[in-house]
């Protein structure tokens, strides 16, 4: 994790500024890490509430995270939503595994007609018109994409429902933005700005994340749309523009540094190569995304001068996130657990450069807690409200056992803490 190269000038304490922050994507794995440094800097900064900021960004699974803060799901509901190990989830694997019926059946549909097309453009020329280049038009009848982000749209439909929520960017007591990439001309747009702020904010976040080949594009107001990582990671940009003086940018994705991991005893190898076609292509595309990011915090630094910007993301050799499983419960719960600690332990190295900069702001460290060792994600999850408080349908026995579950644990640590502190 990194600070970006720049201050405000120095000046004497004030009261809380303008604060607001930036999500970048990396499916749910990008998720799970972002949901674990909230945790980490709601935990070890006074005064910081996650959901009460003024400003909120989102590109990708960030505009999932940014949406439920921005609506008052707190990190802490975001923990059971998409990490808990699936006996109370309410956000499961399959949902984003659910094929795209529609979209195969469309295409399939297709065929015929571009058949014949295929055939009548080769016997009308065949001598400059190759077989394959003929049957080249039968590629309009591939499928856009595999899986069906509909339901995506669907369940945040019903998540936003809950009384106090709302499925509408006007509606929001914040600013947020959701960007999306338009297909037909490559621009970013931002959902939630003005003009742009009546699409619903469920078919946003699933235009957002519409990564191509896995998710068919979202057709909104009669255009098409895809994930919004195709022109910036971060697009933090918007968030500076309409004010911004403080901004937290959490970027989960890093190109993976395997020499490191290997002098330091985590990797047995330190050639990529050795682990196929899968992990080259993670190593590019995490390579291309974060060398676009770091070009723009650059620019940032001259760009906006009054804003401080500090950056969370993952240590380059960090094996566990590089390696991880997306769709494996245990490894959500432990992967979320060392981003939350990765966090604690970038906030106490450089606490005399990130203090200064947050005081600026109204905000302070909890010194005890980032010091403290036994300190760990549950200790943070000190949030019992249910996911659909308030709502018709009747929490079950399972989910209400589950809150007191929680609540009795922090009772625990609490008590233990006191006894050791006399």
């Amino acid at each position: 994790m990194t600070v970006a190269p720049h201050r405000r000038a120095t000046g004497s304490p004030r009261s809380r500024g303008t604060i607001g922050l930036a999500l970048a994507g990396g499916g749910p794995l990008g998720g799970i890490y972002e949901v674990g440094t909230l945790l980490a800097l709601a935990d070890s900064i006074e005064n910081l509430d996650c959901n009460a900021l003024d400003i909120y960004v989102g590109v990708s699974s960030g505009s999932f995270v940014a949406a439920a803060l921005a609506n008052g799901i707190s990190p802490a509901q975001m923990y059971r939503l998409f990490i808990d190990d699936g006996r109370d989830a309410v956000l499961r694997p399959e949902i984003f595994l659910r094929p795209a019926l529609a979209e195969f059946a469309r295409r399939a549909g297709a065929v015929p007609t571009l058949a014949l097309r295929a055939s009548l453009q080769y016997l009308r020329d065949p001598l400059h018109r190759g077989v394959m280049e003929s049957l080249a038009t039968l590629a309009r009848a591939i499928p856009t994409g595999l899986f069906d982000n509909r339901a995506i749209d669907a369940f945040l439909t019903r998540l936003f429902a809950a009384p106090s929520r709302t499925n509408d960017f006007r509606h929001l007591r914040a600013q947020l933005f959701l960007v999306a990439t338009n297909l037909d001309t490559g621009q970013p747009i931002a959902f939630g700005a003005p003009g742009n702020d009546h699409v619903p904010i469920s078919r946003a976040i699933e235009a957002s994340s519409a990564l191509p080949g896995l998710f068919p594009p979202v057709a909104i107001d009669g255009e098409h749309y895809v994930d919004g990582a195709l022109n910036k990671t971060l697009h933090a940009s918007l968030a500076l523009d309409a004010g911004a003086d403080l901004l937290l940018c959490i970027n989960p994705l890093v190109p993976f540094d395997a020499p490191s991991a290997h002098r330091r005893g985590r990797l047995t190898h330190r050639k990529l190569d050795r682990g196929g076609l899968p992990l080259v292509l993670s190593q590019t595309f995490r390579a291309i995304i974060h060398s676009r990011m770091k070009a723009g915090m650059d620019k940032y630094a001259s760009r906006y001068p009054h804003a401080d910007i500090l950056l969370f993301e993952p240590a380059h050799e960090d094996v566990d996130m590089f390696f991880a499983r997306i769709f494996s419960y245990a490894q959500r719960r432990r992967l979320c657990a060392l981003a939350f600690e990765s966090t604690r332990a970038y906030l106490r190295r450089n606490a005399a450069v990130v203090e200064p900069r947050l005081a600026r702001h109204g905000l302070a460290l909890r010194a005890a807690r980032i010091e403290d060792p036994v300190r760990d994600v549950t200790d943070a999850l000190d949030d019992a409200r249910p996911l659909h408080a308030g709502t018709a349908r009747r929490r079950s026995m399972r989910t209400t056992a589950r809150d007191l579950e929680y609540a009795l644990a922090i009772l625990s640590r609490q008590l233990a803490s006191m006894r050791a502190a006399r």
